[in-house]
């Protein structure tokens, strides 16, 4: 567990420098001239392109014995990245940063979600990504608040607030080097790249396919900010929101992780997916400011259900190994749908209005709520060394 607590730390401080600035971009892109379209395409391409990277860190991650090392150079040019957004007045300094960001992270998301997997121990995946998600969630709802700190500071202004978000960031940098690599684990041995599709049984395949699904529902988090910012919610107001979304979710994904591990997993995923459906038909039916509270809240449900388990289903059901393919691949399918996803939210907002393009959202990921209940074998929620034992017993 020593792993998995530092790796929280990590998730923890790196998020707190990443969310000082997150909710402040639409805003400030707005304040430049950008349109709702602008920024799906800044969020949708920096996503997609880096998501890339997620599928072959993943697999080097099965072959090297030393996952740290790719983490580190992850984080690493992250924090280097951060320097772009400090000196950026337009939507391109902003494009470059969320680029670099992204890169940073499409190298780092793979090997660390292994080594979570390794170091937390067979069977207990969904508690051990919850403690990770719900650091996460928390560093994030302390990012935001100490923008929302600045924000009401006597000489507030966007480059001062990019500079000291350096901070954090840097200090997660610093604890991944006290890391050890788990003794127990499998390398692949194989000296060519083989990133089969089929190297995945069916259950994996079938999930990995709905989620790819849900994602082409799930657009960026900016068009919640610009949503909550056009129905009239100060820039202040909006990082409040932001705050109570990661606090409610970071308080969740614990929990729910334990739970998830005892009682299964796809049960709550189902309902994880459903609250999205609802949450986002609410952001399309609401006209006043007071409702953006409970959505966003319920938002933080949701993303304290979800983000753990997803991982957790994928560890379950890959074999033991290509853990870091298979989460690599999850990791870049997740990350290519966001893309469209965001073009697709921007495009409708600006031809057809918000509203619109919230409808839409809703009603894909309540169609994969749906798809998942009736598709999704009761025995992919088991892993693939469980189905190899039991096999083994009956024999």
């Amino acid at each position: 567990m020593r792993n998995i607590r530092i790796l929280s730390f990590v998730s923890f401080f790196t998020d707190m420098g990443t969310y000082m600035v997150y909710p402040l971009i639409p805003l400030f892109l707005a304040s430049v001239g950008t349109t709702p379209l602008g920024i799906g395409v800044i969020e949708g391409i920096t996503e997609s392109l880096a998501s890339l990277l997620k599928f072959l860190t993943g697999y080097l991650a099965d072959r090297m014995q030393n996952r740290k090392k790719l983490a580190i150079y992850g984080y690493g040019l992250s924090a280097v990245g951060r320097i772009l957004l400090i000196f950026s007045n337009s939507w391109l300094g902003v494009f470059l940063w969320r680029f670099s960001d992204r890169f940073g992270k499409g190298i780092r998301t793979a090997p660390r979600d292994v080594l979570i997997v390794e170091s937390g121990g067979k069977g207990k995946h969904g508690r051990s990504f919850g403690i990770q998600q719900m650091m996460d969630m928390l560093g994030s709802a302390l990012g935001v608040l100490i923008a929302y700190a600045m924000i009401y500071g006597a000489s507030f202004n966007y480059p001062s607030v990019f500079q000291y978000s350096m901070v954090p960031v840097v200090i997660g940098v610093f604890l991944l080097f006290f890391i050890k690599e788990p003794k127990d684990k499998t390398i692949l041995k194989k000296k060519h790249i083989d990133l089969s599709w089929r190297k995945l049984d069916k259950n994996g395949q079938r999930l990995l396919i709905i989620i790819l699904l849900f994602t082409l529902a799930n657009s960026s988090n900016q068009f919640l900010i610009l949503r909550a910012s056009t129905l009239g919610v100060s820039t202040a107001h909006v990082l409040l929101l932001y705050l109570m979304f990661y606090l409610v979710g970071s308080f969740c994904s614990f929990p729910v992780g334990v739970l998830s591990d005892r009682w299964g997993r796809k049960k709550l995923l189902i309902s994880g997916y459903f609250l999205y459906g609802i949450v986002y038909l609410g952001f399309a039916l609401i006209s006043s400011v007071q409702w953006t509270w409970l959505l966003f809240g319920l938002y933080g449900v949701y993303t304290g259900i979800t983000k753990g388990i997803e991982k957790a289903l994928v560890a379950d059901v890959a074999p033991g190994h290509l853990k870091g393919t298979a989460l690599g691949l999850y990791s870049m399918v997740t990350g290519i749908g966001l893309l469209p996803a965001s073009l697709l939210t921007g495009f409708i907002w600006n031809r057809f209005g918000a509203a619109s393009s919230f409808y839409l959202n809703s009603g894909v990921a309540i169609v994969t709520a749906l798809l998942l209940t009736l598709l999704l074998k009761k025995e992919s929620i088991m892993s693939v060394d469980t189905v190899q034992h039991i096999n083994n017993k009956k024999d």
